[in-house]
C-alpha cells in the first residue's frame, strides 16, 4: 500500500506517509517541555512524520493552560529531550508554532504577557485555567503595527529556536481560529491598515509570517496548516469571498516553495465541512506556484487514506485522535488490527494517565 511507502517531503526523507497530526495535550507544566512529553512522542516515532502540539513563539501566545513555548532557553532545552527521543527511534518531527492570539485568559499567561488580537473583539464562552477553573475569555488588546511586526519576528525567531532544539522543521499554524486565522477572518479582523480590510490585506500577516520563517530556516523545512470554512474559536465560517481569498493565499504561499500545505477538515467532529472544490483549488494553486507536498487530515481510516494517496489528492495523510490511544498506530494500520479508543476525560489533564499509558498491540491483544 502507498500509505506505508517511503516519501521525500522536500528536504526530509520519511519512512511512510502517515503523519501524526498536531494535538494539544496540556502536559507542559510551566510552559516547558519535559521528559513525560519526550516519552509520549518517542512512543509514536514510527509515524512517518510527527507534528507536535501547538507551541507558542511568544509569551503573549500562551492562551491555554500548560501549552509549551519555543522562545526561552529552558523551552529549547526541554524540546531537545523530545527531539532526541524521536530521533533515537529513527523518527522525524516538526514543531507546530501556534500563537493563540485572542484565545485565552490572563490566568494562563506568564507575568508581563498580554492577550493580543488583530482587533479588540472578544470571544463568547469560557476557557480552563489552573488557577481559577473555567473563566471567561479575556478581551484582547488590538495589536499596534509595531506589535504586529514584533509578532512576525517572533515566529522567525521561534523557527530558529526549533532548529536549535533539533526539530526537522516547523509547521505554521494558520488554522482553527488562532492568531493567523484571526487576521484572515473579517469577523475577527476589523482593522483599516495594511493588515485589514480587503482579503489581500487580511492575508498579509500569514504571508509575512511564512516569509519570516522561510528566511530563518529555509523553505524546505517549513509547512503551514490552514482551515477554510472553520468555525472553531468563533470564526465566521463561510463568509463572502472566502474561496477566492484562500485560493489566492495558497498560491502566494506556494511561491515561497514551502515543504507542504496541511489542509484541515474537522467535519468528522461535527464542524462544517470545507468546500471540496475550494480545497482542490487551493492545493492546485499551491503546487502550481512551487509549493511541495500536500497533507490532508480529518476523520481518516486506512482505506480512505489509501484512496486519497492513490488518486493524487494528497502526498501524506494525518491522523489525530487515533494516535492518542494507539502509540503503535502505524503497525496497527499495517496489520489491520483493531484500534483502541481514547479516553476524552484525560485529553488535557496533567500527568501520564491517558497520555503515555496506552499499551501497544502485541500477540493479538493490547
Amino acid at each position: 500500500m502507498k500509505l506505508f511507502s517511503p516519501c521525500q517531503l522536500a528536504g526530509t526523507r520519511l519512512a511512510n506517509r502517515i503523519v501524526m497530526a498536531p494535538m494539544t495535550r496540556s502536559r507542559a507544566t510551566g510552559n516547558i517541555p519535559n521528559r513525560l512529553m519526550a516519552e509520549y512522542y518517542g512512543q509514536r516515532a514510527s509515524a512517518g512524520l510527527i507534528i507536535t502540539e501547538g507551541t507558542s513563539p511568544s509569551p503573549h501566545g500562551l492562551g491555554y493552560a500548560r501549552i509549551p513555548g519555543i522562545f526561552s532557553p529552558e523551552q529549547i532545552d526541554g524540546w531537545q529531550t523530545v527531539t532526541g527521543a524521536v530521533h533515537g527511534r529513527e523518527g522525524k518531527i516538526f514543531l507546530q508554532m501556534m500563537h493563540t492570539g485572542r484565545v485565552g485568559n490572563s490566568y494562563n499567561l506568564p507575568p508581563g504577557a498580554t492577550l493580543l488580537g488583530p482587533s479588540a473583539l472578544g470571544m463568547k464562552g469560557v476557557i480552563w485555567t489552573d488557577q481559577g477553573g473555567e473563566q471567561p475569555y479575556d478581551l484582547p488588546r488590538e495589536m499596534s503595527l509595531t506589535e504586529v511586526r514584533v509578532a512576525v519576528s517572533e515566529y522567525g525567531r521561534g523557527a530558529s529556536n526549533a532548529v536549535d532544539a533539533g526539530f526537522d522543521g516547523v509547521e505554521i499554524h494558520g488554522a482553527n481560529g488562532y492568531l493567523i486565522t484571526q487576521f484572515l477572518d473579517p469577523g475577527s479582523n476589523q482593522r483599516d491598515d495594511a493588515y485589514g480590510g480587503d482579503a489581500e490585506r487580511r492575508n498579509r500577516f500569514a504571508l509575512d509570517v511564512a516569509q519570516a520563517v522561510v528566511t530563518a530556516i529555509g523553505a524546505e523545512r517549513v509547512g503551514i496548516r490552514l482551515s477554510p470554512y472553520g468555525v472553531f474559536n468563533d470564526m465566521s465560517g463561510d463568509y463572502q469571498g472566502i474561496a477566492e481569498q484562500y485560493i489566492a493565499l495558497a498560491g502566494a504561499l506556494g511561491t515561497l516553495k514551502l515543504a507542504y500545505l496541511h489542509m484541515v477538515d474537522h467535519s468528522a467532529m461535527g464542524a462544517p465541512r470545507p468546500d471540496p472544490a475550494t480545497v482542490r483549488a487551493m492545493c492546485a494553486a499551491f503546487r502550481a506556484a512551487g509549493g511541495q507536498g500536500i497533507i490532508l487530515s480529518g476523520g481518516y481510516d486506512r482505506e480512505r487514506a489509501e484512496s486519497d494517496l492513490e488518486n493524487g489528492a494528497a502526498d501524506l495523510v494525518a491522523f489525530g485522535r487515533p494516535f492518542i490511544s494507539n502509540p503503535d498506530l502505524v503497525d496497527r494500520l499495517s496489520a489491520g488490527v483493531p484500534l483502541a479508543e481514547p479516553d476524552q476525560a484525560t485529553f488535557y489533564t496533567p500527568g501520564p494517565e491517558g497520555y503515555t499509558d496506552y499499551p501497544a498491540f502485541k500477540d493479538g491483544k493490547a
